[in-house]
């Protein structure tokens, strides 16, 4: 069944923003703990750390283990395509290019996600949609700048983050059909539980981390905020919003994310705001309103309403007759 044109309310769209702080803060501390750390472990402390943080959380709300291979194949599927796989191939994009550059492309998820929905016969192909996800990236340009360090590999860590834009775009489509009965507690903890036993074989394959030297207590804390704030927390609200807005709609938290960093830099560390920056947050909120469309409904009404008063003055003007001179 396709999935309808869900609009966001007010609830959702303040969690969209919590969530866009959240994962914001995940290429900071990606950036932060990739200097001692290599991808693939890191990726594994993120999943295993989050998830250890939640099971107390899901005990406490008296949420019990899936019991069948049957019960734990979808969390398997999105802890794969929603876990492993972006948070593995942005990890390795972010050591060949800065952490900004791998935000634009990660804003790229809308996209990916409406083009994937679309091909799936989950949503219905809209011009609004399309052109506001596409005004809604020109704005995150616009916000940013293209502006980076040129780097060895870089083109090869643009392809990366695109690709775990990509897996994002088919983890939303899996989600809702798959886990639209879970709750969202359950969720994010049996996704981290999955995703903590795929990704632990890989990254012992290929990077033996237990060979691997003592991190610094700066690189622990990145992990530990990665852990505890852009993946426990962020993916309770992210499977709130995807129970009641759809999967198209959560993702449009990725265009919000370089606007709450660039907020949270003015706010917190008082870092000036450009009139670029200003113009670009301008776009995005541009952009949200035509994919939520509300704006256009509004427009409608207001333009029916003033068609409709010039038609009855026009025809009180006609039976009164012409004006006497």
């Amino acid at each position: 069944m396709p999935d309808n044109d869900h609009r966001i309310d007010a609830r959702d769209w303040s969690l969209l923003a919590l969530l866009s702080i959240l994962w914001g803060g995940s290429f900071f501390f990606n950036g932060a703990a990739l200097r001692e750390l290599p991808p693939l472990t890191l990726v594994f402390l993120r999943v295993a750390l989050g998830a250890a943080m939640l099971l107390p959380l899901l005990r406490a709300h008296g949420i019990g283990f899936p019991r069948s291979w049957t019960g734990w194949a979808p969390f398997i599927a999105i802890g794969l395509l929603n876990n492993v796989v972006p948070f593995s191939l942005i990890a390795i994009g972010q050591t060949f290019i800065p952490s900004g550059l791998a935000s634009i492309l990660n804003a790229t998820t809308p996209m990916f996600t409406v083009a994937v929905m679309i091909a799936a016969g989950q949503e219905a192909l809209q011009m609004r949609r399309l052109a506001g996800v596409a005004l809604g990236f020109v704005g995150v340009i616009l916000l940013r700048g293209w502006g980076f360090e040129t780097r060895p590999g870089q083109g090869l860590g643009i392809l990366l983050c695109l690709g775990g834009a990509l897996s994002y775009g088919f983890a939303a489509l899996a989600a809702r059909p798959l886990l639209k009965d879970a709750a969202p507690l359950g969720t994010a903890t049996f996704q981290l539980m999955s995703s903590t036993v795929m990704i632990a074989v890989v990254a012992g394959v290929v990077e033996q981390p237990w060979q691997l030297p003592m991190p610094s207590l700066t690189t622990w804390l990145a992990v530990l905020g990665l852990a505890g704030l852009s993946t426990a927390l962020a993916y309770i609200v992210f499977f709130q919003i995807v129970r009641r807005s759809g999967a198209s709609n959560v993702m449009l938290v990725t265009l919000l994310i370089p606007v709450t960093a660039i907020l949270l830099g003015w706010l917190v560390l008082d870092e000036p705001i450009s009139g670029r920056e200003i113009a670009g947050s301008i776009v995005i909120a541009s952009a949200l309103l035509v994919i939520d469309g509300r704006a256009f409904s509004l427009l409608r009404k207001l333009s029916a309403a003033i068609s409709g008063s010039r038609e009855a003055l026009r025809c009180e003007t006609e039976k009164r007759g012409p004006n006497p001179r």
